[in-house]
């Protein structure tokens, strides 16, 4: 397997860079959905199948009854400005794999040049490209797919290359890999008035400044604390740049995020009522609504002990977390549907951050990733 993999390194860096170098935003991944159904059929044995006008997932079916197994791998790029001046830099303004999709879309597509090379004896093996996982939105379309209809899965998993730990090392967590995340838009209307004379109106600046102070005084951003609980301001928007106008309009959009959905939903109903209170003493309307919705990864303790063993199997250095991570990641549709996991694969302890424009997925751990999801495949078919 070694060996194969080395042969066919070169032309999946390749990819990789030429994915890195023309990035597509959520939902715009035409040509990169179009990329890998044309690798796929000059490498690969799979059969193709298009979930939605950018999903594509990878089909090899033994024909034998046993297992079925969904690795999935994410393909959009971000709104983000590359600064880095190498040669596969990112050739549209405004746009950049900050993320590492191009890698993890490259990973994949090794793995189905070594299940077409060693072909799998039995169960089925489904390897799923992603669109829109930073929206929120693409693992809800996928599963929304008539493809998955009544479809019996028995294990899913994912990865995520991490920065910040060692290259190659496998990142472990029970339970929540990763937080519930929803961001809340809310729209305060009152009214305008003449700003010497603002009693004549609604100024909505009084009920912003109590929400923001509401939403520190309820935050706990100790992720180590089961209670974990962080809301975090990130737009606010009020009147216009009209000076001799009291503004009558306001708006205020928090990201919030915990590990327990309940305590989630429990906080977040305080929080709409203190909100829909105190606009009321104002004499402001309120209007909330929400947007970019993620549900933590619940790592199942079977789907954990599958990607030790196969870790241990390829010699893996193997880091079990305490607590996740506090990003979210729409893998979480799939693991609350499925048994499964989401991994961490160390992208290198110096490697730049996750979402940081000088970011730069390591090509060195492309061969890694390949080796530990063909050994869980191998683990969970007995192949």
């Amino acid at each position: 397997m070694t060996d194969y993999l080395e042969d066919i390194l070169p032309r999946l860096v390749k990819l990789r860079k030429e994915l890195h170098a023309n990035p597509e935003l959520a939902l715009e991944e035409f040509k990169t959905a179009a990329k890998i159904v044309d690798y796929a059929k000059q490498h690969t044995n799979s059969k193709i199948h298009q979930l939605t006008e950018t999903g594509i997932l990878l089909e090899f079916n033994s024909g034998i009854n046993g297992p079925s197994v969904l690795i999935r791998a994410d393909i959009d790029a971000l709104p983000i400005e590359e600064i880095n001046t190498f040669a596969h830099r990112s050739i549209i303004d405004g746009k950049s794999h900050k993320c590492g999709h191009d890698g993890h879309t490259v990973i994949l597509l090794g793995l189905a040049e070594l299940l077409s090379y060693t072909e799998i004896k039995k169960g089925k093996v489904l390897l799923l490209f992603q669109p829109a996982e930073e929206n929120g939105k693409g693992a809800e379309a996928i599963l929304n797919s008539s493809y998955f209809d009544g479809l019996d899965i028995d294990y899913v998993f994912a990865l995520h290359n991490l920065p910040g730990f060692k290259k190659h090392q496998i990142v472990n967590k029970s339970h929540a890999f990763n937080a519930n995340v929803k961001s809340m838009i809310i729209r305060l209307n009152g009214k305008t008035a003449h700003a010497a004379e603002p009693e004549m109106g609604v100024n909505p600046a009084r009920i912003i400044s109590k929400i923001i102070d509401y939403a520190s005084d309820i935050t706990i951003n100790q992720p180590e604390r089961d209670d974990f609980f962080l809301i975090t301001p990130v737009h606010i928007n009020m009147g216009e740049k009209a000076y001799g106008v009291s503004a009558g309009f306001g708006e205020v959009h928090l990201t919030i995020r915990s590990w327990s959905l309940e305590l989630f939903n429990e906080k977040v109903k305080s929080l709409e009522n203190f909100i829909k209170l105190n606009a009321k003493e104002e004499g402001i309307d309120t209007e909330i609504s929400w947007t970019q919705v993620f549900y933590a990864n619940m790592n199942n303790d079977d789907a954990i002990r599958i990607i030790e063993t196969a870790a241990k199997k390829n010699e893996l250095e193997l880091q079990k977390m305490q607590h996740g991570f506090k990003w979210g990641e729409d893998f979480g549709l799939f693991t609350q549907k499925y048994k499964g996991a989401m991994f961490g694969l160390g992208a290198g302890e110096n490697c730049s951050a996750l979402h940081n424009p000088d970011y730069d997925f390591p090509d060195e751990i492309i061969p890694t990733g390949i080796k530990q999801f063909y050994q869980i495949i191998k683990n969970i078919l007995n192949n």
